[in-house]
């Protein structure tokens, strides 16, 4: 069987090991997210990169597992007419974790950065003003008592051209992609130039960022939940040994299934399968 390669030649992590991994991960999650609450921890993590870099699969198989009570997403729409007046950083704040949560920014304060300054969304004195107040705002959150890890998905210029050709090709894919998406591959360079940018300002002692190699999405994944695991000291929190307790009244009948009107079973049970 021939080895799978990213296009960059990279071998891709095999689905077993990876799958395995993953689901051990996950557990860990859980018990990240139970010491967390229990300690009333304030945990933000900021999640950027290049468009198809794999952000949203990482975040995705961070809360597969997890208590969306406590570990939740922000990913904001384009800002309204009122909001584009305010401070800019004004509408993050209200998204930041109170005691006991865990909030992921499916991309952040960072789109002033990137997009808005590459497609001109901001002036040039709005964009230099978020690179000289970035910094000074992240010491206030970090100040505040919020525990802020950044992550910055990077993949090669030939994966992402390898993965937009896939989501163009599969209609379940398309809604991924959009016209800002197709504009961003055209503008690769412009792009190149505002990340190094905004690396410059922001990659911060205090503040730093850590970089994901996303050319193999698995490792990617796994990679970034290993790092957000060993970031936040934790001890195991949950409950040993619950038991589960039987119904005090045991004299209740249920109706019979008759008398409610089910969806229709569109797979009917056969015999000879497990």
């Amino acid at each position: 069987m021939t080895k799978k390669r990213t296009t960059s030649g990279m071998l891709r992590l095999p689905k077993p090991i990876y799958e395995k991994e993953l689901e051990r991960l996950q557990r860990e999650l859980v018990k990240l997210q139970d010491w967390v609450q229990a300690e009333g921890l304030k945990v933000c993590v900021i999640f950027e990169g290049r468009d198809a870099a794999g952000k949203g699969g990482a975040i995705k198989r961070i809360v597969e597992r997890t208590n969306p009570r406590v570990v939740r997403v922000v990913a904001l729409p384009k800002p309204t007419d009122r909001e584009q007046t305010q401070w800019y950083f004004q509408r993050y704040i209200a998204h930041l974790p109170a005691a006991g949560e865990i909030v992921l920014f499916d991309r952040s304060w960072y789109n002033r950065a990137g997009v808005e300054h590459v497609m001109g969304f901001c002036t040039d004195a709005e964009y230099d003003e978020f690179l000289r107040s970035c910094p000074d705002f992240e010491r206030m959150i970090i100040r505040s008592g919020i525990i802020l890890i950044k992550f910055w998905f990077s993949v090669s210029d030939e994966e992402q051209e390898h993965r937009f050709a896939d989501r163009i090709a599969r209609p379940e894919k398309r809604w991924k992609l959009s016209a800002m998406d197709l504009e961003s591959r055209r503008r690769w360079v412009d792009y190149s130039i505002a990340k190094d940018k905004m690396f410059e300002y922001t990659d911060t002692k205090t503040s730093p960022w850590w970089a994901v190699d996303a050319d193999d999405k698995r490792r990617a994944r796994l990679n970034c939940i290993w790092h957000l695991l060993d970031s936040i000291p934790y001890e195991d929190v949950s409950e040993p040994n619950l038991v589960l307790p039987e119904p005090e009244d045991q004299s209740y009948i249920r109706p019979p299934m008759s008398e409610s009107t089910y969806v229709t079973n569109h797979y009917p049970d056969t015999e000879g399968n497990d």
